[in-house]
């Protein structure tokens, strides 16, 4: 119940006053139904229904006696108007405290979504490296929600306690002996009831797991549904899918079992301990008939309260695990901050336009804090001149990714610096390098919107005729002139009515748009046919008077005119160099790759 603790504490300090308002306005609801039951035992009395002796009940004798002075058709009326007063007064209250609730509720977890969605973003990019996506998804859509309903459970719990607080203290006034007996048989029925709390909380921990495979499995499946239809797995997955949706429901029947099963163990232990009680009242206690009356008309009332708390205690109970997720990704993501990500006023600036290099010295980094996890690069030393191209190549695994994401700043090295014209990348300024960077990745991503809206993305302001002047850099603007509703054409998830090539190249127009004094391609031509591959080179060339082109490639042939090149093999430098340089050394990693290139394409 921490975690629950924690975020009412959140709750209100995000609402402030509007927080005690509405705990005020519970109470007022409370202590409005409570004078309403207490009502009725005069009314009852005046209307001769029964004789009642009231005179052991506090307040209500000098009320009676004043009533039973008037004639009984004046006194009815103002007993009724009293009692309609309260009742309507508590209504409209209670839809005031309702609507305030829903805008209390809501906004909190208006204030929680973005919270957590804020944190995500400022987290480094070594935690997205540890976390799973879906999980992440996961956490921001179906634990949320549980969140979200938790919290109104524990308002209403709240609401349920403060309702039941206040009747007791108006049984105690009538009758402090029946009220602690009843007590007392609530307190045995509620640890009876623990048991069922405890079911409920182990319930919880099953369907957190089990909608964290459901989500992940739906979003790896649909990602990967063209190998599913390509090899036909559909039925292998279907089977998959058949099984976890059995687990799923049998943990919803348990969970609706084990909840009715306890509120009929309660309401049939409820009846004999009523039972009980009124026998004991008048057998043992000796309790009046009006004070009898009306402690048994407010527990009458309490009752359906108690339940109500308990079938409340087992649902919270059932989604704490997921305040507990959500949670543990906000601890996350906190370790993992970096500064300058969405505020960023403060951060001291790397100005690249004009910088003069971008240097590593000694780097090593490994993924894994284990001392015996290997190192992905290693005693790394290199120099990029500005306004030139420098080509990284190597084997699948030799660190070349890794490497890129250490010159913009995505990860720290454990050991050594990167450091731009003097200066080093730290925490402080490392995000505001990556303002001057564009990076295009081997795998192009593209949103479910038009071509404009995706380039848009970059440079919000830009005109139509920039967006043009980076197709056309990028060797696009002659297919999307083509497409149906040319710029305002949707592309699908992913881009996914686009070809692979065709996704290259919007993303490089709008890394192009963005004017970067760094570009990055990690295999950004890879999907390319060979001339518009060439056409693309010839316009890169041109860049590098103007920015600093850094280039990942498998494809040696893109990188002819590069001005330096990185040979990396197993997170170390084995060869740099011009590009004709390293194709001599006929003994070098470059030239045996060279060479293999060449006999696969002949």
């Amino acid at each position: 119940m921490v975690q629950i603790g924690f975020y009412l504490k959140k709750m209100q300090t995000y609402a402030g006053r509007s927080f005690y308002l509405y705990l005020v306005g519970m109470v007022a609801i409370s202590f409005l139904e409570s004078i309403s039951i207490y009502m009725i035992i005069p009314m009852l009395s005046l209307i001769g229904i029964f004789k009642l002796q009231t005179g052991a009940i506090p307040l209500l004798e000098p009320l009676t006696d004043v009533l039973h002075r008037l004639p009984v058709s004046g006194a009815l009326p103002i007993i009724l108007f009293l009692y309609l007063f309260l009742i309507v007064g508590q209504s409209l209250l209670q839809k005031a405290q309702t609507v305030s609730g829903t805008k209390l509720h809501q906004g909190f977890i208006k204030h929680l979504r973005t919270d957590i969605y804020k944190t995500l973003l400022q987290a480094d990019w070594s935690f997205f490296l540890r976390k799973r996506r879906s999980d992440i998804s996961h956490l921001l859509t179906s634990e949320l929600a549980r969140v979200s309903q938790g919290t109104i459970l524990t308002l209403r719990l709240m609401t349920s306690l403060l309702f039941t607080v206040i009747q007791i203290v108006f049984a105690c006034w009538v009758s402090m002996k029946l009220t602690l007996l009843v007590l007392a048989a609530g307190l045995a029925l509620s640890l009876f009831a623990r048991k069922f709390i405890r079911q409920a909380s182990a319930l919880g921990d099953a369907t957190t797991e089990l909608s964290q495979s459901y989500f992940s499995g739906i979003t790896e499946h649909f990602n990967g549904i063209k190998d599913i239809k390509s090899n036909q797995l559909e039925q292998a997955h279907y089977t998959w899918f058949q099984q976890l949706c059995t687990k799923m429901e049998d943990n919803q029947i348990r969970f609706s079992s084990m909840q009715t099963t306890s509120q009929a163990y309660y309401k049939i232990a409820s009846a004999f301990m009523i039972v009980l009680c009124i026998y004991l009242s008048i057998s043992v206690l000796h309790v009046g008939a009006g004070q009898l009356m009306l402690v048994v008309v407010i527990f009458s009332r309490l009752w359906p309260r108690f339940t109500d708390i308990q079938s409340s205690l087992e649902q919270i109970m059932s989604s704490l695990p997921a305040f507990k997720s959500v949670l543990n990704l906000q601890k996350e993501c906190e370790e993992a901050y970096e500064a300058g990500i969405v505020e960023s006023k403060d951060n001291v600036n790397v100005d690249l336009t004009d910088s003069r290099s971008i240097e590593c010295r000694n780097v090593s980094f490994r993924y894994h804090s284990d001392a015996q996890a290997p190192y992905v690069l290693r005693d790394i030393s290199l120099q990029i001149p500005a306004k030139s191209m420098t080509a990284i190549v190597g084997k699948s695994g030799a660190g070349k990714s890794t490497l890129i994401d250490m010159l913009i700043g995505l990860i720290q090295p454990l050991q050594g610096e990167v450091v731009v014209d003097g200066v080093a990348l730290t925490d402080s300024n490392r995000t505001s390098m990556r303002r001057d960077v564009s990076y295009v990745s081997q795998d192009p991503f593209l949103f479910h919107t038009s071509i404009r809206e995706n380039l848009l993305l970059v440079k919000a302001d830009a005109k139509t005729e920039e967006l043009w002047e980076a197709l056309a850099f990028a060797v696009a603007d002659e297919f999307v002139r083509k497409l149906p509703q040319g710029l305002d054409t949707i592309i699908g998830d992913r881009g996914i009515r686009l070809s692979g090539g065709e996704r290259q190249r919007i993303v490089l127009a709008r890394a192009i748009l963005r004017k970067p004094a760094i570009l990055v391609l990690d295999e950004a031509t890879s999907a390319l046919d060979n001339e518009n591959e060439s056409r693309i080179q010839q316009a890169l060339d041109q860049l590098k008077e103007k920015m600093t082109l850094i280039v990942i490639a498998h494809r040696l042939s893109t990188i002819r005119n590069a001005d330096q090149v990185i040979v990396l093999d197993r997170g170390s430098i084995i060869q740099r160099g011009a590009y004709q340089q390293l194709a001599r050394e006929a003994k070098g990693t470059f030239s045996e790759l060279l060479a293999f290139q060449s006999g696969a394409n002949a």
